[in-house]
């Protein structure tokens, strides 16, 4: 970091649906304070977090935002002009002929960001070699501008057709319209990728969010004054706010991603590498990112961790569709008016549920500083099942809740699971937010997944993550290049070394110290295929090219042709935040459950210990039934597992 950082405090703070959560180390202890979101300007919640926190003026402020996931979901972004080759301009509306839902005949698509009286085409074309076939014209560029003028853009997107082989007339036409005090955006320099379509999605999502993501940074560094803010990225890592500002497309899963990272720093300090954690990820030693994904049912391009977001967290509501059959999710009570216990929501939510079945306990929320409503949540709820004329009881309906909210999840483990080609049986599953850890052990079961792992502050673990996030920033460039036997050693040195180039000049244009670590990567497929796999890159990538083919998909091509579509670097510069942990509790000879108290399990009330994890004895294993309570979430555990709290002060489950 900065010289002048190194002297700051550095403070976590994730900013989530129902809660804001803050995280920072004092004198070598991890501190954690929740705090109610303030969805109308997320930035409030972040005030009165580091207030309550007292930390002080300087602080290095580590972001997880929601701004641009909550933009593309509500469409409220700017307004967007978009500028591509003529006769592409239509390429965003026409989008693939891939269908999400294949036999649903009523599907609606999704509408693109920029109408079609904002899409504006210039003659000019540019091969796929990079040759000039046809150039453009200054009076083409002189059109250009009057009419963009006209329309007042408050963001322009600018894409032309490969601008990845040659980017002469994209720096052309952005040269020609800067005057118009609008924000750009780029292709050759957010995404110099093939695939027009993703690629010119991609671009009008960093333009959509422009405005927006830069007005937001400005208000919350004017109401922090002091404060050097740094951005959470989908990919996983850090970067500095004002390159977050200019690319928020790579901001749009920063939550979740933090999630991901610090799932993994946990998971490895109890010695675990191989893990499945929520939101539904799963990381096999090392965390590694994807170009292609999709948000609000618009594609992006740019690296994204693979995420599976479920929807199903406390604040899901539920409801009974058309046809009576219960749903759960996506649609969020958030905090407000949050989930009806919280004493202002009106929706039965999956927090409603938990705590109608005694799974969640009333008086240990928030360690005591909240209290649940539990009274209002079985009126409220039982006013609901009237209205909907539902036979089910408040304890039916509150196991059926749970178990859509479980079949939800258990469907997202095996996208990022099976369908990958792993065995879930070979992994731990980490759960964390406030609701995770009361599904874990019911998912691990149903998946054959043999032990959870939940961490310290597990309603905290986001802004952990980020905490413990280094500083990545990821470049990449297509060259479809076809080999048979030999890797083209030569091209590849020439291009990797651009790349490395341009990672370092934006490195010390941040004023960022130290040496980045770099990693290389290829995609390849076979030649006519239409995906590739990403591989890092070795002089035998060919062969594990073949062997990873044959693991996914159980056949591989050995006389067919591969092809390197897409050179990929990753650059990390190491913020020696990961060996962040939280102590151990000492041993306490008692550690007695707290009470013993009714909770429901497979439609009847058990017996159940309820333990504070504060006082559970590092090393003893406990027995369920156990609700375990603390500050940041509560842990279920079902009849016939067990429970310990291990060295690094996780709390591990063994599945039956």
């Amino acid at each position: 970091m900065p010289p002048r950082e190194q002297r700051q405090i550095r403070v976590a703070i994730d900013s989530g649906g129902t809660f804001t959560d803050c995280v920072w180390a004092e004198r070598g202890k991890i501190q954690v304070l929740k705090v109610f979101s303030t969805p109308a300007d997320p930035s409030a919640a972040i005030v009165a977090v580091l207030q309550r926190a007292r930390v002080g003026r300087k602080v290095v402020l580590l972001h997880g935002t929601t701004v641009g996931t909550n933009t593309l979901l509500q469409r409220k972004g700017a307004r967007v002009a978009l500028v591509t080759t003529a006769g592409f301009e239509d390429v965003i509306e026409i989008g693939r002929q891939n269908r999400p839902k294949l036999y649903d005949l009523f599907f609606d698509r999704v509408e693109p960001l920029v109408p079609a009286g904002l899409r504006f085409g210039v003659r000019e074309r540019i091969g796929s070699e990079g040759e000039i076939l046809e150039p453009l014209s200054a009076g083409n560029l002189r059109s250009l501008v009057q009419r963009l003028r006209r329309k007042r853009p408050e963001a322009i997107a600018i894409c032309l057709l490969f601008p990845f082989a040659n980017a002469k007339h994209e720096k052309m036409v952005a040269a020609a319209v800067e005057g118009l005090a609008a924000p750009l955006s780029i292709s050759h320099q957010i995404l110099p990728e093939f695939r027009e379509y993703e690629r010119t999605s991609t671009v009008v999502i960093n333009a959509y969010l422009q405005p927006v993501m830069q007005s937001y940074l400005q208000n919350l560094q004017r109401r922090t004054p002091g404060t050097r803010v740094f951005v959470m990225q989908s990919s996983g890592g850090i970067t500095a706010g004002r390159s977050a500002a200019k690319e928020p497309v790579r901001t749009v899963l920063s939550g979740p991603a933090g999630g991901v990272v610090g799932a993994l720093a946990m998971g490895r300090h109890s010695g675990i590498e191989r893990i499945v954690s929520f939101d539904m990820a799963l990381v096999d030693g090392a965390i590694r990112a994807h170009g292609q994904s999709e948000i609000a049912g618009l594609p992006i391009g740019v690296p994204v961790l693979d995420i599976q977001t479920v929807g199903a967290g406390g604040g899901s509501i539920a409801r009974f569709d058309a046809g009576g059959a219960l749903r759960v999710g996506p649609e969020s009570a958030g905090a407000d008016p949050g989930p009806i216990c919280y004493g202002r929501g009106t929706r039965p939510t999956v927090a409603d549920a938990n705590l109608l079945l005694g799974r969640l306990r009333p008086d240990h929320f928030l360690g005591g500083d909240f209290a649940l409503d539990c009274e209002r949540a079985r009126q409220v709820v039982g006013k609901f099942l009237r209205e909907h004329k539902s036979r089910l009881s408040l304890e039916e309906f509150a196991l059926g809740v749970v178990r859509v909210a479980n079949a939800t999840m258990e469907k997202a483990i095996r996208v990022v699971s099976i369908e990958r080609g792993y065995d879930p049986r070979e992994f731990t599953l980490v759960a964390f937010g406030g609701a995770g850890p009361l599904h874990a052990c019911e998912l691990a079961a149903a998946m054959n997944i043999p032990r959870v792992l939940i961490p310290a502050l597990p309603g905290a673990l986001s802004a952990y993550g980020i905490l413990s996030s280094d500083v990545v920033k990821d470049y990449s460039r297509t060259v479809l290049w076809r080999v048979s036997s030999k890797v083209p050693q030569r091209q590849l040195s020439r291009q990797f070394a651009a790349l490395r180039r341009a990672a370092e000049s934006q490195f010390r244009s941040e004023g960022w110290r130290g040496r980045p670590r770099f990693y290389f990567s290829v995609d390849l497929r076979y030649a006519g295929q239409g995906y590739e796999l990403n591989l890092p890159y070795t002089s035998l990538i060919l062969d594990a090219f073949e062997r990873e083919h044959r693991r996914l998909y159980g056949h591989s091509y050995p006389e067919r042709e591969i092809e390197m579509v897409t050179l990929r670097l990753r650059a990390v510069l190491p913020t020696r935040q990961g060996d962040l942990s939280v102590p151990a509790p000492a041993s306490r000879a008692g550690a007695a459950a707290l009470q013993r108290a009714p909770v429901i399990f497979g439609g009847k009330p058990v017996s159940t210990a309820i333990y504070s994890r504060s006082m559970l004895q590092q090393g003893r294993r406990y027995a369920g039934p156990a609700v375990i309570v603390e500050y940041s979430a509560t842990t279920l555990v079902p009849p016939g597992m067990q429970f310990r709290i291990d060295r690094a002060a996780n709390l591990i489950i063994a599945v039956k």
